[in-house]
């Protein structure tokens, strides 16, 4: 399993990085248009996810500062926000190389934002949400993209494969 994680956290780093370079060929105007996404803009939403990983960045390692809230604005522009969202990516990276199985199966602890009590589970699956939040989230900016009347971008697993992940294809 942590051989999964860890081309996940190589996955994202790719998939985040063609979103941005999409997201850099809005219009200030249409980078902050609410589209009716969850968290409303561009902007919004990639504030959000560099938000949510850093509360969960915090959770597994104690370390690193992370918001309060869900809907934090991290970064009003794009180019800061772009920085933060690449050492965030190589962060989850470097913290993943130096985990172990063990450490995977083990439990671990955090208070939730949303309802204040203490949670225990195996880091293993609640890692898998990390990653399957990028990803559902990256979706609502692939539709958002698309409503802006731009190309879509290709943010398929196997397209990574195929194009910087030779290593975790086989």
């Amino acid at each position: 399993m942590l051989d999964h994680f860890r081309m996940f956290a190589d996955y994202n780093n790719w998939a985040n990085r063609r979103l941005y370079a999409a997201a850099a060929e809005l219009p200030d105007s249409e980078l902050r248009q609410s589209t009716g996404a969850f968290f409303g803009s561009v902007l919004a939403t990639l504030n959000h996810i560099l938000a949510a990983d850093r509360i969960w960045m915090k959770r597994f390692t104690g370390e690193g500062d992370a918001p309060t809230v869900l809907d934090a604005m991290l970064h009003d522009d794009l180019a800061g926000l772009t920085g933060a969202r690449e050492r965030e990516d190589a962060r989850m990276i470097t913290w993943l190389d130096g985990l172990d199985e063990a450490r995977l199966a083990a439990k671990f602890t955090y208070t939730p934002l949303s309802n204040p009590v203490s949670i225990t589970q195996t880091l293993g699956p609640t890692l898998a949400h990390v990653f399957n939040h990028q990803t559902h989230h990256r979706g609502q900016l692939h539709a958002t993209l698309t409503a802006l009347g731009r190309p879509s971008v290709v943010l398929d697993l196997a397209f990574f494969l195929r194009a910087e992940g030779e290593k975790w294809a086989g």
